[in-house]
């Protein structure tokens, strides 16, 4: 037993606890609530004046991707991700994904994320997650836009798929992504589907996040369709929307996590609450990219689980889920133009329990509940980010951008005085040859 005793601790499914105690037994919490009625014990650790949280769960992630901060930016869309697939197969090894995925976590652990929901064309995200004991879903990538090649992809996906599951735990767990309408063909789409509901696989798409995509369902026009066409892919009007297109498809049977949700109508927020999907919110990769703003309180007045994620860090710069959450708010009560469209504590749960909902693993973590996993963050409340009146909201808007003093997943301290357990010292530096090798690449190839 290990009694954690904090200035505060903001369990998320009940209110917040002024001197509270967690106790955690063998990976698992025992007793919340303040710290005069915790059960005796001898292993004490005194966090002081923290507030301690739920686990952050990132409810979408690219952690191959990592080394490419910085690296796609002033992009159009299109043209960002012509530049990513080429540099990503000229330039970058297994070995460099992997170190790029191990600086993710490292980056994200030290944010206070012990969930990572995770998309990876190599499964180097998996590979990293099962390194550093954090907890998370690995959803494997499938491409292809041409239906001639639907069969191929999904034989190798399977393959791979397989592979993944013997080395899967109870921590880190797999599942399927058809990445998006503009790379994945129809009947490629209808053939993972199919193959994550027989298989019981959870599953995630990228979808309606750019006009160019809604052009391409809707129309069969503008850049995506003119790049399918230039490949000899033939392109037509495939839906109304694109989510249409996933429910015309039975994608949407298959309750998939829909990434994104910039373009959606209200047939649309209809038919994925009808479904039970769940959206990942990213607000700073919707905005940078100039993709637009989401309906979250459209989302959530239809009671659709919602998480929020950061994207990868080539389009967004950096894994922190509590600037996350700050911008969500942020951006929420200013579409909305109310004040309360998004409150602190609606956005600390979409960071925490929504997200884990969001992930169909609420009953592991999320919120600081007796009988769930100990996964838990500590946020130090400095002199000059104080006083503190309400500490969700101390911890929304006013801590943003700090690391972790604290952080375990089942109860194993990873992340102590805001530094790794188990640093890999070495690391940045390697990480930053590759964007160096990207460098190197970009240089000698203009048009790129």
């Amino acid at each position: 037993m290990t009694r954690y005793h904090a200035r505060w601790i903001c369990p998320v499914s009940s209110p917040a606890i002024g001197n509270g105690t967690l106790v955690e037994e063998q990976g698992r919490i025992t007793f919340v609530g303040p710290r005069a009625d915790a059960p005796p014990g001898d292993d004490d650790v005194d966090l002081g004046n923290v507030i301690l949280v739920p686990g952050l769960v990132n409810a979408h992630c690219h952690l191959e991707l990592t080394a490419m901060r910085g690296f796609l930016d002033g992009l159009g869309f299109r043209e960002w991700i012509l530049r990513l697939t080429f540099a990503r197969r000229a330039v970058l090894t297994s070995d460099m994904l992997l170190d790029a995925a191990r600086l993710g976590v490292c980056e994200g652990l030290l944010h206070g994320v012990t969930t990572f929901a995770d998309t990876g064309d190599t499964g180097a995200g998996f590979d990293a997650m099962l390194e550093s004991g954090v907890r998370g879903i690995c959803y494997r990538e499938v491409f292809g836009p041409d239906p001639l090649v639907a069969d191929e992809m999904m034989r190798g996906l399977i393959e791979r798929v397989a592979e993944m599951q013997t080395r899967a735990t109870d921590l880190v767990k797999v599942g399927v992504s058809p990445h998006a309408p503009y790379t994945v063909s129809d009947d490629l789409f209808r053939a993972t589907s199919k193959y994550a509901r027989d298989n019981r696989l959870p599953m995630a798409v990228h979808i309606a996040e750019s006009a160019a995509e809604s052009d391409l369902v809707a129309e069969g026009a503008g850049a995506f369709a003119a790049g399918l066409r230039a490949r000899g892919i033939a392109v037509e009007p495939r839906a109304r929307t694109p989510i249409a297109l996933l429910e015309k498809l039975g994608v949407l049977e298959a309750n998939p996590l829909l990434i994104h949700c910039v373009r959606v109508d209200t047939e649309d927020i209809n038919a994925i609450r009808m479904y039970d999907c769940a959206v990942a919110h990213c607000p700073a990769s919707n905005a940078k990219l100039g993709h637009g703003i989401a309906p979250l309180s459209a989302f959530l007045d239809a009671h659709i689980r919602v998480g929020i994620g950061t994207d990868s860090v080539a389009s967004n710069d950096r894994m922190d889920m509590l600037d996350e959450a700050r911008l969500a708010a942020l951006v929420a009560n200013a579409h909305a133009g109310r004040h309360e469209a998004l409150m602190a504590s609606n956005a600390l749960e979409l960071a925490t329990l929504g997200g884990a909902r969001a992930l169909g693993i609420a009953h592991e973590t999320g919120s600081l509940d007796v009988g769930k996993s100990a996964d838990f963050a500590a946020f130090r409340i400095d002199r000059y980010r104080g006083p503190v009146h309400d500490p969700v909201a101390a911890l929304i808007f006013a801590l943003a951008g700090k690391r972790a003093d604290v952080v375990a997943v089942a109860g194993t301290v990873l992340v102590r005085n805001r530094r790794l357990v188990n640093a890999d010292e070495d690391l940045p530096a390697r990480v930053q040859e590759t964007a160096n090798r990207l460098q190197e690449w970009l240089a000698a190839e203009p048009l790129r």
